[in-house]
């Protein structure tokens, strides 16, 4: 992408393990994002996860990076449910 926006958040976690589990669940959805107007990269460094956004516009940006942080949310509850059991 070019002339758009950028964004770059590093998110720190409790394990490599539960770092894994969200890399496995995003991977799909940054392998083949549903829209053409932003791109996801997604790096693991120790237990953090850096999203490396590219897109077309803010509106655009605002939606991937809300989306993102709404999966990794939703994982993380799940995460906590199953250790549970």
């Amino acid at each position: 992408m070019s002339n758009g926006a950028d964004a770059s958040i590093c998110l720190s976690f409790n394990s490599e393990k539960q770092l894994d589990i969200l890399l496995a669940a995003l991977k799909p959805e940054a392998e083949g994002p549903p829209t053409q107007r932003s791109t996801v990269n997604l790096k693991k460094e120790d237990t953090c996860l850096t999203l490396v956004i590219s897109a077309e516009d803010t509106v655009a940006l605002r939606a991937t990076l809300n989306a993102y942080l709404h999966w990794i949310q939703s994982s993380l509850s799940v995460i906590d449910i199953v250790k549970k059991f």
